[in-house]
């Protein structure tokens, strides 16, 4: 990865997702699909994800697909999270979303595991702020 990459997640700049370690996979039918490979800076007392990372991997998927939707940067405006098993290894986390307004965007996301087992889901409030904008041609 380029130096000018760190941080680059779908067209915007997110320099604590380069420090967490969060990448960006891909945008498939509408959804914003990450990445994080857990390391020891990731863990709790316990040895497992630490929640604060968990909630950080949700939040940017949810504010990555509603910035895509919205056509311009957004801010989370409430999020609710609910930890449901341990994230160990691997985790793959997935934004979506639920209802576009045009002043606030509705969106939900989860994480799994590498067996596919789902870890953290999360649903959120993003409110787009500042210039629509252009389509690149």
């Amino acid at each position: 990865m380029d130096e000018a990459d760190h941080g680059n997640i779908y067209g915007a700049t997110i320099p604590f997702a380069h420090l967490c370690g969060i990448e960006a996979l891909e945008v498939v039918d509408g959804r914003t699909r990450l990445r994080l490979a857990l390391g020891p800076q990731h863990g709790n007392n316990l040895g497992i994800a630490h929640g604060g990372i968990l909630c950080t991997l949700l939040d940017i998927a949810m504010g990555t697909v509603a910035r895509l939707t919205a056509g311009r940067p957004v801010v989370t405006l409430d999020m609710q999270t609910r930890f449901l098993s341990p994230g160990h290894g691997v985790l793959l986390a997935e934004g979506r979303v639920t209802r576009a307004g045009q002043s606030i965007l509705f969106c939900d996301a989860e994480i799994r595991d590498e067996a596919g087992r789902v870890v953290a889901t999360s649903t959120g409030v993003f409110k787009p702020i500042g210039v629509k904008e252009q389509a690149k041609a």
